[in-house]
C-alpha cells in the first residue's frame, strides 16, 4: 500500500478517535454536539472520496430534519424541504456567481491556444542571461498564465509539460524545477481574476472588486519573492541551475540582415536606417541591401521604435494632465443675500424698469417695431442704451486668469522625461537585431496576453465594469486571442464549453451544499458552540488570528480551497467583528495561506498533477523537497503581509476611499 494512502488512513483514524473521545456521552449531547458531530463525518466522508457537494447536501439535509424534527415532528419533511429550496434559490440568484464561469471559459480558451508555449520560448530567450533564466521564466510563465486562468490544475499540469523537460535537459536540479512549477502554479489561487477570491466574497459578503484590488499587490510580492530565491540558488549552487550554453542562446535572424553586415551585433535602429538610406539612394545592383524591399525596412524600423513611440505617447498624456487647468471655482450664493442688483443688470446692459406712467416714449426709428403706447400717457426721451458687450468680448475676472490658464509644468515630468529619454537612448545602444527578434516574439505572445489581463482588471479595479461584465469582454478577448493566432475551431469551443461547464457546475452544487449545510450547522447550534468556545479563551486578535491561520492550513492538506472556503468560511466570518478584523484583509490571508496549503506535502495537490505528466525517474519525494523551500516562502510572505497590512489594503483604501 502507497504512504500517500496509509496517510490518509492514519489521518481518519485519528479524526475518528478524536471524535469519540471529545465528545459527551450520548445522553448529554445537544443539538450543538450534534452539529459537531456533522462537521466531523462531513470531513471524514470527503477523505474517503465522496462527492463533496452532495455529500454537504446529503448531510445538510438529514441534519436539518433531525434539527426540525426535535422542534415539530410533524413539520419536519415539510421545513426541510422548503429550506433546500431556499437555499439553492438565494444562492443561484448571487449576481456575482455569473463571472466564474466567464473567468473560466477565458482561461480554457487561453490554455488551448497555445498562447502559454509561445510566451515561454519568449521568456526563455529574453532571460537568457539572467542566472537560473529558465526557472525565472517558468515562474514568470506560470504568474501571467494564472492570472489569466486562476486554475491551479491547468496551470501547473501545461507547465509540467512545457518547462519540466526543459529545466531538466538543461541540467537543472528536479527539486528547483519541480519547486518552480508548482509554486509558480499555485500563484492563480492569490492573483485576480482569482475564482477563489470570488467564491470567498460570495461567501463572506465582501466586496469582490476590493479583494481584487487588495490581492493585486500580495500577489506581485509573493512572485517576487520566488524570483529572488531562484536567482540567489542560481548564484550559489550553480550547479543546480547552470547557465545556458551559448548555442542555445543564439536566435536565428530574418533573411533581410544578411544584407547589413554584422548585423547580429549591430544596433537594429541605425541598421535599419542604413538599408533605408542605400535603397532610396538607389545602390548598386550588386548590393544586398538594396533588394530588400523597402516595405520590409519601414516595417521592421516601425516595430523597433515601439518602444519609444509608447514612452511618447506616455509622455504627452501625462503633460496634458499635468498642466490641465484646474477647475473654476464655484462660489454658492444664499439666496435672498443683499446685492446690488441695479447694478449687476445695468452692467449687464440687461433689464431696466418700465417707464413711469403718464411719460411719452420717443418715436421708434424707422424699421424698428415697438409696443403702441398707452393712451394719454406722454414719455420723456429715453437715453441711449450702452452697448451690450458681444459674448467674444465679455471678459472674465482678472483674478481668474491664473485658474484658466493651463498650469505650470512641474519639475518632477521634466526629470521623468530626461530619464526615460536616458533610458531610451541606452535601450536603443543595444538593442541589437537578435534582440528586436526576441522583441518581436513577446509582442506576438506576451504583450496580447498582458493587455487582455490588464483590461479585464483595470476595468474592475477602477470601477468601469463589474467582475461579470469585465469577465465577459475577458471571455470576447479570448475567442479575439485564439481567432488571431489560428488556433479557433469548433472543437477547441466544444471543449472549453464544456470544461467550462463541469467546473462551473462543480462549484455551483458545492454553493448549494454548502448553504444547506450552513444552515443545518446553524440550526443546531454548533456556530453557537464554536462562538463560545473561541471567545471563552480569551484570545488577542493576533492569537486569534494565529490560530485560524494554523486551523485553515492543516485543512488544506486533506480539503480542497472550495471546500475549505464553503464549509469554515462561514464559521470563521461571524467572529471577525469581535476581534475587529476586516473580512478584507482576513480572505487575502487565507487566500495566501491555501497556496502554503497547496505545496505543504504529503497531500499537496500540485505535486500530485505535476508527478501525472512528469518523466518516471521524477520521483513525488524529489517533488515534495523541491516544494519545501516555496513553502517556506509563503509563509514568509504571510508575515509580511500581517506585519504590512498596507501591502494589502493600500490600493482598496487609494480607490474606494
Amino acid at each position: 500500500m502507497r504512504k500517500e494512502i496509509w496517510f490518509g488512513l492514519s489521518i481518519l483514524v485519528a479524526i475518528v478517535v478524536a471524535l469519540f473521545a471529545l465528545m459527551p456521552a450520548p445522553a448529554d449531547m445537544t443539538n450543538g454536539h450534534v452539529g459537531l458531530l456533522m462537521l466531523a463525518l462531513v470531513v471524514v466522508a470527503i477523505m474517503l472520496g465522496f462527492p463533496t457537494a452532495f455529500t454537504l447536501m446529503g448531510m445538510g439535509v438529514m441534519f436539518s430534519w433531525f434539527a426540525f424534527r426535535s422542534q415539530d415532528p410533524g413539520q419536519a419533511v415539510q421545513l426541510t424541504l422548503d429550506l433546500m429550496v431556499q437555499r439553492a434559490y438565494s444562492v443561484m440568484a448571487n449576481d456575482v456567481l455569473i463571472s466564474i464561469p466567464l473567468f473560466i471559459f477565458m482561461g480554457y480558451l487561453v490554455e488551448r491556444a497555445n498562447l502559454i508555449e509561445r510566451l515561454f520560448k519568449s521568456l526563455h530567450l529574453a532571460m537568457a542571461r539572467v542566472p537560473g533564466s529558465l526557472a525565472v521564466a517558468t515562474i514568470v510563465t506560470c504568474a501571467i498564465f494564472a492570472t489569466a486562468t486562476g486554475i491551479v490544475g491547468a496551470v501547473v499540469t501545461l507547465m509540467g509539460l512545457l518547462a519540466l523537460p526543459a529545466m531538466l535537459k538543461a541540467g537543472y536540479s528536479t527539486q528547483l524545477s519541480a519547486g518552480s512549477i508548482t509554486a509558480g502554479g499555485c500563484l492563480g489561487i492569490l492573483i485576480p481574476p482569482s475564482v477563489l477570491l470570488i467564491v470567498y466574497g460570495a461567501t463572506a459578503g465582501v466586496s469582490v472588486v476590493k479583494l481584487y484590488a487588495g490581492a493585486f499587490f500580495p500577489g506581485i510580492m509573493l512572485a517576487c519573492l520566488y524570483v529572488g530565491y531562484v536567482l540567489l540558488v542560481a548564484k550559489l549552487k550553480p550547479a543546480w541551475a547552470p547557465p545556458l550554453p551559448a548555442a542555445e542562446r543564439v536566435v536565428a535572424l530574418p533573411a533581410f540582415t544578411a544584407s547589413i553586415p554584422g548585423a547580429y551585433h549591430k544596433p537594429a535602429v541605425s541598421g535599419l536606417l542604413s538599408g533605408l538610406l542605400s535603397g532610396l539612394l538607389r545602390a548598386p545592383e550588386g548590393k544586398a541591401a538594396a533588394r530588400v524591399p523597402g516595405r520590409t525596412l519601414v516595417s521592421q524600423l516601425f516595430v523597433a521604435l515601439l518602444p519609444a513611440l509608447a514612452f511618447a505617447a506616455v509622455m504627452g498624456v501625462g503633460y496634458r494632465i499635468v498642466t490641465a487647468p484646474e477647475a473654476a471655482p464655484t462660489e454658492l450664493v444664499e439666496m435672498g443675500a443683499a446685492q446690488d442688483f441695479d447694478t449687476v443688470f445695468a452692467d449687464a446692459g440687461g433689464l431696466e424698469e418700465p417707464p413711469l406712467e403718464g411719460v411719452v416714449d420717443v418715436p421708434p426709428a424707422e424699421g424698428e417695431l415697438a409696443e403702441p403706447p398707452v393712451e394719454g400717457d406722454v414719455a420723456e426721451p429715453m437715453a441711449p442704451a450702452a452697448a451690450t458687450p458681444a459674448p467674444a468680448e465679455l471678459k472674465a475676472d482678472p483674478g481668474a486668469a491664473a485658474t484658466d490658464g493651463a498650469r505650470p509644468v512641474p519639475k518632477a515630468f521634466w526629470i521623468t522625461l530626461a530619464l526615460g529619454a536616458a533610458a531610451l537612448l541606452v535601450f536603443y545602444v543595444f538593442f541589437s537585431f537578435a534582440r528586436l527578434e526576441i522583441f518581436k516574439m513577446l509582442l506576438g505572445s506576451l504583450f496580447p496576453l498582458a493587455l487582455l489581463i490588464l483590461a479585464v482588471l483595470g476595468s474592475i479595479v477602477f470601477g468601469l465594469a463589474t467582475p461579470t461584465e469585465a469577465a465577459a469582454m475577458g471571455a470576447i478577448g479570448g475567442l479575439v486571442l485564439a481567432i488571431a493566432y489560428r488556433r479557433f475551431n469548433f472543437k477547441l469551443l466544444r471543449e472549453s464549453a464544456h470544461l467550462t461547464t463541469k467546473t462551473t457546475a462543480m462549484v455551483c452544487w458545492l454553493f448549494v451544499g454548502s448553504s444547506i449545510f450552513s444552515a443545518a450547522f446553524a440550526l443546531l447550534g454548533g456556530q453557537e458552540i464554536i462562538n463560545a468556545w473561541v471567545l471563552g479563551m480569551n484570545l488577542t486578535p493576533v492569537e486569534f488570528m494565529i490560530l485560524a491561520q494554523v486551523v485553515i492550513f492543516l485543512l488544506g492538506w486533506p480539503l480542497e480551497w472550495t471546500e475549505i472556503i464553503v464549509i469554515f468560511m462561514p464559521i470563521f466570518v461571524p467572529l471577525l467583528d469581535h476581534f475587529n478584523i476586516d473580512p478584507l484583509f482576513f480572505g487575502l490571508l487565507v487566500a495566501m495561506n491555501l497556496q502554503t496549503a497547496f505545496l505543504s506535502p504529503p497531500v499537496a495537490m500540485s505535486a500530485f498533477y505535476l508527478k501525472g505528466v512528469s518523466p518516471p525517474h521524477v520521483t513525488l519525494n524529489q517533488i515534495f523537497m523541491g516544494m519545501l523551500p516555496f513553502m517556506g516562502i509563503q509563509v514568509l510572505g504571510i508575515v509580511l503581509l500581517y506585519t504590512f497590512p498596507a501591502i494589502g489594503l493600500w490600493l482598496p483604501e487609494v480607490l474606494y476611499k
